[in-house]
């Protein structure tokens, strides 16, 4: 059944201004699920009127502990929709409905659980400044926040964003992916069901050429925090610097995923699947270039391809399903595109690299869990971010090789490790260059640490208490207790 849904701006559901629409599909059918809004910058334009005035309004004057009341409201109601919004986003975005249900959705509760508790505890601090003063910092919330999420996790990416910036008391407008705006949208309803004052959370769905540029130019707009490619942060940061925005990015990766002889094999074997495959490769940390020790290549790939080989590709809401849908046809191309990339160049596939052979799939865009060896590191696929479910497998010699190989790379997301070696593993956590270190497990996360990267995978640490510095700023405030005045006056 299709759905129609329309912008929160305001606290009310509006069309866009101009009148137009867009559709969203189920990458797993090709049908068309929802019709959506259009926002462009007329409606950017009214989302950034009403985040000021509430937030020089009612949520400006919020008592800290009540923002929490809000947040765990909506941490409540999320766990109380769960279920619709695990289908919401096994429809909209092809992954399983096993992962949206266990993880994604009991996840972005979490997330706004763990930020529930923060706002009272938002300190600055006294300075020691020698006899005759008082100095003592606050730290304020930056103000109105344009968001812009990405299609990978759509109810998880929105999540990360919202509950810091509301903790911090800032008000947003968020740009939820035009590939997977629907669970955004239910975020929004859940927001006036929490009780949040008007204007305070602003849904506007819309393309990032016209939405999205519109958001980041905003002159309303302090700051601008934004998740997705390399190629767009780039053009977000340049364009921000003409109002000297706050930002944030987080943006692609080509992690590495190190394997030395003295790893329980099994164990690195089912992390390297899960690291490359978990949401069909579409994660920004996924462990898409394997550095296999040259003395376990054998034992290692044998194992593997047996494991890769029998992953379940398939209907995404079947709970056995492992790998569903990518999101669109345009990255169902983009994949396909690195495969043939990659064989041009003299990579050997071992696995994968087509469609599934599954007439049941035919109208969806599925593609099978690739493997590539003899990778050189100068190949484009072991070069750039294919976000999808390619792994890209080297050999190394020894440590240095190991370090050599994983850091020579534009990127800096994440890394993992695997050794029972102690000494080692802290000391590759030092040596590799990565904002987010694993070693002995892979894409494992919590809401309650830092995430962000290196290099070209972006600034700025979302999660964690690390998420405050982000969405608040410090002012700094001098009291004069001297009785004289100024003796330069003299």
């Amino acid at each position: 059944m299709k759905t129609q849904h329309e912008l929160l701006i305001g606290g009310k559901w509006q069309t866009a201004v101009s009148g137009k629409r867009f559709q969203t599909r189920n990458p797993a059918t090709g049908e068309v699920i929802a019709e959506v809004a259009e926002g462009d910058a007329t409606d950017i334009d009214r989302a950034v009127a009403a985040a000021r005035k509430a937030l020089d309004g009612p949520w400006g004057r919020t008592d800290p502990s009540e923002r929490g009341k809000y947040l765990r409201r909506m941490a409540d109601l999320i766990r109380k929709n769960a279920e619709e919004l695990a289908l919401l986003d096994t429809r909209d975005c092809g992954k399983p409905i096993t992962d949206t249900r266990t993880v994604d959705v009991p996840v972005a509760a979490e997330f706004f659980d763990y930020f529930a508790g923060l706002p009272d505890k938002i300190c600055g601090s006294t300075v020691p400044v020698g006899d005759g003063f008082l100095n003592y910092t606050l730290r304020e919330p930056v103000g109105v926040v344009g968001q812009i999420t990405a299609w990978n996790f759509p109810i998880l990416n929105a999540a990360i964003k919202l509950a810091p910036a509301l903790a911090c008391g800032n008000t947003l407008v968020l740009k939820p992916a035009e590939d997977t705006p629907l669970s955004a949208l239910e975020l929004g309803r859940l927001s006036q069901e929490a009780g949040l004052p008007d204007g305070v959370v602003n849904i506007v769905p819309g393309y990032g050429p016209t939405a999205g540029e519109a958001l980041v130019r905003h002159p309303g707009v302090d700051k601008i925090a934004f998740t997705g490619s390399t190629e767009i942060g780039k053009h977000i940061m340049r364009v921000a610097a003409d109002t000297v925005k706050h930002v944030t990015l987080e943006l692609g990766g080509k992690s590495p995923n190190i394997v030395f002889p003295d790893a329980d094999l099994d164990a690195a074997v089912a992390g390297a699947l899960f690291g490359i495959f978990l949401n069909q490769g579409q994660v920004c940390c996924a462990g898409s270039r394997l550095f296999l020790h040259e003395t376990i290549y054998d034992k290692f790939m044998e194992k593997l391809l047996a494991k890769a080989k029998s992953l379940r590709v398939g209907n995404p809401m079947d709970e056995k399903t492992q790998l569903g849908a990518l999101v669109s046809a345009k990255q169902l191309k983009r994949v396909g595109d690195y495969v043939e990339s990659g064989k041009a160049e003299g990579a050997k596939l071992e696995i994968g690299g087509a469609r599934p052979k599954d007439s049941k799939l035919d109208k969806g865009c599925f593609f099978t869990p690739t493997v590539f060896t003899r990778v050189k590191r100068d190949m484009r696929i072991a070069r750039e971010e294919i976000f999808g479910p390619v792994s890209c497998v080297m050999t190394f010699k020894d440590e240095d090789e190991a370090v050599s190989l994983a850091n020579d790379t534009t990127y800096g997301l994440a890394a993992a490790v695997w050794t029972r070696d102690i000494s080692r593993a802290h000391i590759m956590a030092r040596r590799l260059k990565a904002g987010v270190l694993w070693i002995n497990v892979t894409t494992h996360f919590s809401w309650a640490t830092p995430y962000g990267g290196y290099k070209e995978s972006g600034f700025g640490r979302e999660m964690g208490l690390e998420a405050i510095g982000i969405y608040t700023q410090a002012k700094d405030v001098w009291v004069n207790l001297s009785r004289e005045p100024n003796p330069w006056c003299n």
